[in-house]
């Protein structure tokens, strides 16, 4: 008896606070006011300074010329060996310039170093963000020790909102399987709070950057 008395209660005080309105706490908010200061350098130099930050790499190409120049000089300095690429769209800018590449599934395993294109830069806080739908996929962006990047001028975003509301635009009702966020190379300080890194995707990240205009798609 004392147990369900007890029981009865509780729902009572439940049932009285369902009727009784409460005002919400928090009357005032707006949901659009941004929580970051406005930005105010340019959106490539916001990019850049906190890619740096982040450890990533950071190469300004004025053209798609300049990019492939600018590869083969890394190649060459840093014995980079071949690159693995399976992006279509990239493919065509090596051929064009000369630049070896190696695209079959045999090769994937060995590869050291792979190129992708990605979906946005977001400017403030140096992160590429990368998408399934992008050729060829999901590995390619974890599985070498070197993730290189080729972004242009027109993707880059302030804030990950925008990038978000280019996604659901640019992809409507068919939405990648995955969308990633890339802020730096990957590490970890798990073990004995000691940094490491390379611990679950690439040791280094360079993202080329080409202040040109939109390529056609």
């Amino acid at each position: 008896m004392e147990e369900s008395t007890s029981r009865e209660k509780i729902l009572k005080r439940v049932r009285d606070a369902l009727i009784e309105k409460t005002e919400a706490p928090y009357p005032i908010i707006d949901q659009d006011i941004s929580v970051y200061k406005e930005i105010t350098e340019p959106l490539d130099i916001t990019f850049a300074e906190a890619l740096v930050k982040a450890a990533g790499k950071f190469v300004y190409c004025e053209s798609e010329d300049e990019f492939i120049g600018n590869l083969k000089s890394f190649i060459l300095e840093k014995d980079w060996g071949v690159l693995f690429c399976k992006d279509p769209k990239i493919q065509q800018l090596l051929k064009l310039g000369g630049v070896p590449y190696e695209s079959h599934n045999e090769a994937f395993l060995e590869a050291r170093i792979g190129i992708t294109r990605c979906e946005y830069l977001i400017a403030r806080l140096g992160t590429i963000m990368v998408s399934s739908r992008l050729n060829p996929g999901r590995k390619i962006t974890v599985y070498p020790e070197i993730h290189l990047v080729l972004g242009y001028s027109w993707q880059l975003v302030p804030d990950l909102k925008q990038a978000l509301s280019g996604i659901r635009k640019k992809y409507s009702d068919h939405y990648p399987s995955m969308i990633s966020l890339i802020t730096g190379p990957s590490r970890t300080a798990d073990i004995e709070k000691t940094l490491v890194m390379g611990a679950h995707g690439p040791k280094e990240l360079y993202v080329f950057f080409i202040d040109d205009i939109r390529p056609a798609d």
